[in-house]
């Protein structure tokens, strides 16, 4: 095929290239790509004169219309700032109940303490609150302290057997074993724990002796009712929420090895603001999911 040849069915000219029989046509560039083709030059030279583009070493071309991104970014930071500091005085300036009464506020509280909770209680709390073993669900459970917004926000102050000179302080006896109690009594008074909030088939006389174990050496803490006593965190033993397990193995090892949880206190790590959000975030979480 010789060059210069033109296509009889496109009118084009060929280029002289022929594969297998089809001939290469030098077709020209469609009026499409070019339009498009400058119609990107047009923006792209308007963007180097309208915005900064260009490096000159140490800085660079501000551009006609002088848009700096880096003010931009601070001045939405400083605005972000100064609308923080209304919503933030609000919360430190109301009670608790002002506070949960004004739904916008709640609104930027619920956002806040959702960050405050992942980051620094949902790893033994649950990101739900729905806690797991050895860890109190806060979203459900009763509270072992108590649960008025200043008593929470006390707990979360000074933690629980924590390294605060002003912590909570509560610890369960290893009752086993410390050699306090026999076997024999240790496994009549879980069975009688036990049947407090389960259906027991333990015979009659196993739990009157146990509950006689328990009158004995428990009721201090837990009550003469077993519902716990709050001024020492000692939990109530006739509900269905248990931190360490309610089945008849799990109360035994409890009873026998004790327990001692430990919550930090979060007065040194957290702003006085910040433990506030968290105490309502708390309370407005078990609003939720009650």
């Amino acid at each position: 095929m010789s060059v210069g040849e033109r296509d009889p069915y496109t009118g084009h000219m060929t280029t002289g290239h022929e594969w297998n029989g089809i001939k290469e046509l030098n077709a020209p560039v469609p009026k499409a790509v070019l339009f498009f083709l400058a119609a990107t030059f047009i923006f792209a030279l308007g963007y180097w004169i309208l915005m900064p583009a260009w490096p000159t070493g140490v800085a660079y071309t501000r551009g006609l219309l002088g848009i700096d991104q880096r003010m931009t970014v601070a001045e939405s930071v400083a605005a972000a700032t100064r609308d923080r500091a209304v919503w933030a005085q609000k919360v430190i300036d109301g009670d608790y109940a002002a506070v949960q009464a004004d739904v916008a506020l709640m609104r930027t509280v619920r956002q806040t303490g959702r960050t405050l909770f992942g980051d620094n209680c949902a790893v033994c709390h649950g990101q739900q609150g729905q806690g797991g073993k050895g860890y109190p669900a806060i979203a459900k459970a009763p509270w072992l302290w108590g649960g008025e917004p200043e008593t929470v926000a006390e707990t979360i102050r000074v933690g629980i057997n924590a390294a605060h000179p002003d912590t909570r302080v509560s610890q369960m006896m290893a009752f086993g074993r410390d050699n306090i109690l026999e076997r024999p009594e240790l496994l009549k008074v879980a069975a009688y724990v036990h049947s407090l909030s389960h259906k027991s088939d333990a015979p009659a006389a196993t739990l009157k002796d146990g509950k006689a174990v328990f009158e004995a050496n428990c009721v201090a803490c837990h009550g003469d009712d077993a519902k716990g006593k709050r001024d020492v965190g000692a939990p109530d033993l006739t509900d269905n929420f248990w931190i360490y397990g309610s089945d008849l193995q799990g109360i035994y090892e409890t009873i026998y090895r004790g327990r001692q949880g430990q919550m930090p206190g979060w007065e040194n790590r957290l702003s006085s603001l910040e433990r506030k959000i968290l105490t309502l975030y708390l309370l407005d979480l078990r609003q939720t999911r009650n």
